[in-house]
């Protein structure tokens, strides 16, 4: 056991109002207090500690210079939101973590008065920071609105689209781009700190107020001339033309972990008059504690780890991670195929397309954070005769979804869509829950839908995909490692629409898709220790329907029960249609449908997620034996009126 960090000054902070009663001095050891209580948090829970880690005295500062909550503070994504839980009333949860009934990993509007806006999906802050400055000043308000968003973020139209509306909200909003990457910035120092204090103070801003009221009243010419000249020396010396020109007034870049130079420039921003002001932030991601400092990727997703040693806490050897098996199927694909190519919206480890990206570097882009470009592009690709694989997360298409039915769908053209992260994910939660992939693929013209029961599956579904140039084609799998079932050495090509039967039976058909044929079968064999005779299919496809088999399994079993790792709308939802079209339940057959539950659900352990969702073996047992019954009172019921 770790033994719990000394903390006299941390201890003393419950609320930002507490930490405001503190001096100016006093905040550099209350941020190395909180780093050292977030590092020994989060090696008992796991979760997000690089980004926490670089914005720890950003995190006091902006608390102890703004009043919040009645400023509103939005942090981007919110994987870095941590050390401001601490010292928002949230310090003695911190270390549930990402657990079930414990704190989120992200920013949750229940959670506190001082989230006031949700997140988990990358550049949401500008605009919805935009929305709580501008619904103050409507209705004559104090608050500001503070949006703190990450460089890797700013790849996102979205944030643009938010900045070039931004001039509305005027001084009351404030953009921190809190820049860890230097993609941006040149190495800061006293020169630039100096600079930004100056540039944000009353006395600059007043006297540049008067110098632009004076030269409007000189000619336009020489007036834009003069604009244009302190536009670009400002610029020269900032790198801030850009954010001018869409109507910030730029200020930066300053040292994120340098208290003294953060504190004058926030002061100063807080107390102007001008705005709206884009504050530009230095930070080192994983700041503070040497094994992220020294990892590649700053610890930025870590599980439980030894705080002295950095060692993180490694599972039992098991079967590969899915995303690796999609990454090097793929590869291996391209090695006879030239037209193979992978895309990646700034997530190549997490899809897998890093393993593709060292066999074939030039066959490889990553878009950064920009979903409906990615997917755009893929159709251009594939336009010109390429093979484009769009790797993306379930929950991040859902923001290309017009792109995918636009650009993709109507021209019906053969971008392969790698789906990752489809179902639920855990200790991520309802945000990233792949929940809707299903529903809202399968009901677009042209679109094939397929779904990976197992590693395997997703091998020959890969290649099915590769080989597939009538349309688009989008096959799913879940997050984390796969069953252990053994590899194929050849891929097979699945011939579109047509399902397996993996166990034959008379009475009672369960129709699985995707992740959830295990549990399926598991419940076949508690069936058969009942004496119900049950068939388990794994249809593969949830479009188009092997409508065949569904049809076979319908005229010859009593029950069918689908079992689908998504939202209503999904493989039930089209089952039930066909069926219904066609008659097939006329004569009295029982089909039930299960599936994700409208609602959300939070982070827990996958398999309590499971049982919350109805979707382990018990509960389609429990499914099928409460629709014998009641098929059986009804046949009792109906004899009985007979006679």
């Amino acid at each position: 056991m770790n033994q719990p960090p000394h903390t006299p000054l941390l201890d003393l902070v419950n609320t930002p109002d507490d930490l405001r009663r503190l001096k100016p001095e006093q905040l550099r050891q209350l941020a190395d207090e909180l780093r050292t209580e977030m590092i020994d948090a989060v090696s008992t829970s796991g979760g997000h500690l690089g980004s926490g880690l670089g914005v720890v005295e950003l995190t006091v500062a902006i608390h102890y210079v703004f009043n919040t909550p009645e400023d509103k503070l939005v942090w981007d994504v919110g994987h870095q939101c941590y050390p401001h839980k601490i010292i928002t009333g949230r310090r003695d949860r911190i270390r549930t973590l990402r657990q079930g009934g414990g704190l989120s990993g992200f920013t949750k509007r229940s959670e506190s008065e001082y989230d006031p806006f949700g997140a988990a999906h990358s550049s949401t802050s500008i605009s919805a920071a935009l929305g709580f400055a501008v619904a103050n000043k409507l209705q004559n308000r104090p608050g500001r609105g503070i949006a703190v968003i990450g460089d890797g973020s700013m790849s996102a139209g979205m944030a643009y689209e938010a900045m070039n509306n931004a001039a509305q909200a005027g001084n009351r909003l404030v953009v921190i781009l809190n820049d860890n990457d230097m993609s941006i910035a040149p190495p800061v120092g006293g020169l630039s700190a100096y600079l930004a204090r100056m540039v944000s103070s009353s006395e600059y801003l007043g006297i540049r107020s008067l110098a632009s009221r004076a030269v409007k009243k000189m000619s336009r010419r020489l007036h834009d001339t003069i604009g244009k000249a302190e536009e670009f020396t400002r610029g020269m010396v900032t790198g801030g033309t850009l954010f001018e020109e869409l109507g910030f007034y730029y200020v930066g870049p300053i040292d994120g972990h340098n208290l003294d130079h953060l504190l004058p420039v926030l002061e100063n921003v807080r107390d102007t008059s001008e705005g709206p002001v884009l504050i530009h932030v230095v930070t080192e991601k994983g700041k503070g504690y040497a094994p992220a400092e020294n990892s590649a990727d700053k610890y930025h997703g870590v599980p439980k780890f030894n705080v002295i040693t950095g060692e993180k806490a490694k599972s039992a050897p098991s079967a590969p991670a899915y995303q690796d098996v999609f990454g090097l199927t793929l590869a291996k694909l391209a090695e006879t195929d030239e037209r193979i190519c992978a895309i990646t919206a700034a997530m190549p480890s997490g899809t897998g397309v890093d393993k593709f990206a060292k066999a074939h570097p030039t066959r490889t882009f990553d878009v950064g954070i920009a979903e409906q470009h990615a997917v755009t592009f893929a159709a251009g690709l594939a336009a010109e005769g390429m093979r484009p694989f769009a790797a993306i997360y379930s929950t991040f298409l859902q923001r290309a979804y017009d792109q995918v039915v636009h650009d993709v769908c109507i021209q019906n053209l053969p971008v392969r869509f790698a789906i990752d992260r489809a179902g639920l994910v855990g200790a991520d939660g309802a945000t990233h829950a792949g929940s809707f992939d299903i529903t809202y693929l399968a009901t677009l013209p042209n679109m094939v839908v397929m779904a990976a029961a197992d590693e395997a599956e997703l091998v020959h579904m890969t290649y099915t995909a590769a080989e597939y140039d009538d349309g688009p084609i989008a096959f799913r799998y879940p997050r984390g490692n796969g069953t252990g079932v053994p590899l194929p050495e050849v891929p097979v090509k699945l011939e579109i629409g047509k399902g397996r039967v993996v166990r034959e039976g008379t009475k009672v058909a369960i129709l699985s898709l995707g992740s959830r044929l295990a549990e399926a079968l598991k419940a076949a064999d508690t069936l058969e220790a009942k004496g119900l005779s049950t068939t388990v299919a794994d249809l593969r496809f949830a479009k188009p329907l092997d409508e065949d088999l569904i049809a076979r399994l319908m005229r010859s079993h009593e029950v069918i029960v689908t079992v689908e790792e998504g939202a209503v709308g999904g493989l039930g939802a089209h089952v039930l249609t066909f069926a219904s079209d066609t008659g097939l339940t006329d004569n009295g057959l029982k089909v039930r449908t299960l599936r994700l539950p409208d609602t959300f659900i939070d982070h827990d352990d996958p398999m309590k997620q499971y049982d919350e969702a109805g979707l382990n073996a018990p509960q389609i047992v429990d499914t099928v034996l409460k629709a014998l019954k009641h098929n059986s009172a009804g046949i009792a019921a109906g004899e009985e009126a007979r006679a």
